[in-house]
This record gives structure tokens, sequence and C-alpha cells, in this order.
């Protein structure tokens, strides 16, 4: 589909020039039936004289209940609507007032008086001015609760983004004491080569947390490289006790997640499958394509749940639970997608611990590449489709 030549705008994302415009097009639309009134009542091309001076002077005179209207329009209802009746009265007044002057000039020899001239535009001129002075409100009052309604959406945006920034720097501190506690261990044990290694790993990991905003989406593809980095530092402390696995479908590759979102998932799995058996566990990260859905399994080979345990009774037990980082991630994935998403934990069939991550999938477009430049993209390190 061709794009259009112009970006459209909102008929009154410019006020100012929405105004005039309605204006013009108001007045000039008031003329024209007059105009056409008074052909159809035979009377003379002359009058049209009469019609455009009526309409210049109702024009000039809403110009003057504007700014009126405007200074009242946010003040108590007793005081705008006690103003607006005045002004109006006035103003219909004045212009029935001006309006039958400048007709008698023309009919100068006429049996109709003054008065019977002011009675017979009254009418008309009160129900101009009264019709602009309903509009006017109207659309004034429209925009205003347009206005709010944009602000309480700016407002629910900045708070769920709050809401999801608090949620991902919840996971840090929880990292960096394990960590930390990690590298002081090497350091009183002198052991200066793995704890120098494992903070080179550490500012890795960090310097990603910083470059990607709290409230980012990622690549699956980026994802699995963090996590790398994350368990580069937890070989370090368990060795040949931490085995990973990584399934990850080229369907996938692109499609996006938010940040840091495997992170204390794998963190529960070591601290709860690996670090308790003294031969350690195996932990595998799948992710696949299923219908409109990105699903994403971490699972590991370790205790699982305690027979009888309730898999809703999870979350949020104590501090030394699995649930406080899975609670976090259920939150943050209610966060960003809703009722769209699926968060299911249990015990796998053939023995340990799972947690299955299902949200929409949503491809990051890549960039339009020429054919003889193209090249297979390299798989990340350790990662099997």
């Amino acid at each position: 589909m061709a794009a259009l030549p112009f970006r459209p705008t909102p008929f009154f994302g410019n006020k100012n020039r929405a105004f005039w415009r309605l204006q013009l097009l108001g007045w000039g639309g008031a003329m024209l039936l007059r105009a056409v009134s008074s052909i159809a009542n035979a009377q003379p091309w002359s009058f049209l004289i009469i019609v455009l001076i009526a309409t210049i002077t109702g024009f000039s005179i809403s110009l003057i209940l504007s700014v009126i209207y405007r200074a009242v329009m946010n003040r108590r209802p007793v005081v705008t609507w006690g103003v607006t009746a005045l002004v109006l009265s006035l103003a219909v007044g004045l212009y029935a007032f001006i309006d039958s002057w400048v007709i008698s000039l023309y009919r100068q020899g006429s049996d109709a008086s003054f008065a019977q001239l002011y009675v017979g535009v009254f009418y008309l001129d009160l129900t101009l001015l009264i019709s602009w002075t309903g509009l006017y409100y109207a659309i004034n009052f429209f925009l205003q609760v347009e206005e709010q309604n944009d602000q309480l959406i700016r407002l629910e945006a900045q708070a769920t983004s709050a809401q999801l920034a608090m949620l991902r720097y919840q996971l840090n501190p929880h990292f960096l004491f394990n960590t930390l506690n990690s590298i002081s261990t090497l350091v009183l044990l002198k052991q200066t080569e793995p704890a120098n290694a494992m903070l080179s790993r550490l500012s890795s990991f960090l310097r990603y947390t910083l470059v990607n905003e709290p409230t980012a989406r990622v690549t699956v593809a980026q994802e699995v490289e963090t996590l790398k980095l994350y368990l580069d530092i937890e070989l370090m402390r368990f060795e040949e006790r931490l085995r990973t696995h990584f399934r990850i479908e080229d369907a996938v590759r692109n499609a996006l997640m938010p940040s840091l979102l495997l992170q204390p998932l794998v963190e529960n799995a070591i601290k709860y499958a690996v670090s308790p058996l003294e031969y350690g566990a195996e932990i595998t990260i799948e992710a696949q394509l299923v219908g409109p859905m990105l699903r994403v399994t971490v699972s590991d080979t370790g205790p699982g749940l305690q027979p009888g345990t309730d898999p809703a009774t999870v979350f949020g037990v104590s501090s030394d639970s699995t649930g406080i980082g899975l609670a976090n991630i259920r939150d943050r994935l209610a966060q960003a997608y809703g009722e769209s998403q699926r968060f299911d934990i249990s015990n796998r069939p053939e023995g340990g611990f799972q947690v299955v991550l299902e949200l929409p999938f949503e491809a990051r477009e890549m960039p339009q590449v020429p054919l003889s430049s193209r090249r297979p993209a390299p798989m990340p390190s350790g990662v099997s489709a």
C-alpha cells in the first residue's frame, strides 16, 4: 500500500486554527442561507449587502463572546452560566440593534418603524448567537474531556512503566547479593583468578542491564545471550554440577519478550535443583512457536515441588521460597500482556520442576538485506534448534 504524501493530523490538533476554520465555515454558511432566503423572497440584489454586513457583525460579536466564554468556562457553574446568559442577552440586543439600524438606512421611507425592524431581526439573531454559543461550549467541553482522557491514559501508561521497572529492578539486588557473596568466598580462599573472572562476567552482565531500559523488550536470541552471561558466572561456582541445554526454534529467535525474564527462572532452578544436590542437575531452556503464541519452558531435573503441594500456593510464601522470583515474573507478564499470557508451574512427569510461559508472538522486523550480501546467521554458542 502506497504511503500518503503527507501525515494526517487531527482537526483539533491546532485549536487556534480549528477555531478560525469553524468560524469561517459557520458564518459563511449562515450568510449563504440568508442570501438564498432573501433571493427566494424576491429581495433586490442590493439586499445582499445587508446580508454581508449582518454576517460581519455577527462574526465580530462572536469573537468578543469567545474571549468572555473562555474566561468563565472553567469557573463554578453558577458563574459560568450566569455570565453566559447576561453576556448573550447583551450580545443579541446589540446584534439586533445594528441589524435593524442598517436595514432602516437601506429602506428609508419605509412604513416599518425601527421597533418593528428590531423585533423582526431579533429572533433570527437570537437563534444564530444561541446556536453559536451552544456549539462553542459543546466543542470546548468535548476537547476538555478528550484531554482528560488522554492525560489519564498517559498516567496509566506511566504507572504501568513504573511498575514494570520496579519489578525488573527488584531482581538485581537478589542476583547481586548471591554473586558478590560468591566472589567474597573466592577472595577469602585466595582464589584471585576465579574471583577476577567472575567480576569480569558480572560487569558484562550489569552493563547489559544498564544499557537496556527496564521496560524494554528484546529478542529471544538476545535474551538467551544475556542468560549465558549469567550462566557463565554460575558455572564458576558449580562447574560440572550445572548442566544447561538450549532448544530454541529458528522461528522464534526474533520474537520479542521482556528483557531479563528468564534469569530469575534459571536462578531459582539453580537454587532449588543444582545447589542442594551433590551431583547437580540439568536445566533446559526451550522456546517454540505454538500457534500465535511464543512458548518458553524452563525445566530442571531437581526434586521439584513436594508431593501434595498446590502450585497456586507457591507464590510469595516466604523469603526462602521460589515464589519470590516466580511471582515477580507472573506480575511482569500480567502488567505487560494482561490476559493475553499464560504462566504455569508444575512438576515434570519424568521428575523435576518446570515453568511454562506463553505470550503473544511478535517478531522484530529485520532490515532488508540484498540477496548478494546475505549470509546464514551464526547460531548462538551452546544453542541448538
